[in-house]
């Protein structure tokens, strides 16, 4: 059972979304900015969007027929605030309109931020590690092409 400032993983199909827990049922976590109800980043326009709403939901509604964990893996490298301090900080957000940004600055960015006071996000570092890969994959390959393709000119 979930206890106020705890963070909570929902296990989406291709991603995990991430919620604080205020008590009573209530969860606190980051939705798209100018769309309805959905409790989740799920559409392609959101992936790319710049702002979110934060939101007070219930759980099960921000769950859905996903499942989750209290997950409150940081707790070994950093210190949680107070969970006095966690619910009113979070509290004091709900209904407001924050920056968003897959990679710097996401759903696990926030409720990191509520419970620490620093951002942390494996899900993005993730990411942006494999974009690294990928791009130095890229660059490489077309460094060989090039360095081929020299290599047949000076031959004629």
């Amino acid at each position: 059972d979930p206890k106020p400032g705890d963070l909570i993983e929902i296990l989406r199909p291709a991603y995990q979304h991430w919620a604080l827990y205020l008590g009573d049922g209530y969860v606190i976590n980051v939705t798209p900015a100018g769309e309805g109800p959905p409790a989740t980043f799920a559409s392609a326009k959101s992936v790319f969007s710049r702002k979110a709403r934060v939101r007070m939901q219930l759980l099960k509604d921000v769950v859905g027929n996903d499942t989750f964990r209290v997950n409150n893996k940081y707790d070994g490298t950093h210190d949680p605030l107070p969970v006095e301090e966690i619910i009113r900080r979070a509290e004091s957000l709900i209904d407001t309109e924050v920056s968003y940004d897959v990679l710097g600055n996401n759903c696990e960015h926030f409720v990191t931020l509520l419970r620490y006071g620093e951002g942390v996000s494996d899900q993005a570092n993730r990411a942006i590690s494999t974009i690294g890969f990928v791009t130095a994959a890229a660059g490489a390959f077309s460094l060989l092409g090039l360095l081929r393709s020299r290599s047949r000119e000076t031959q004629y």
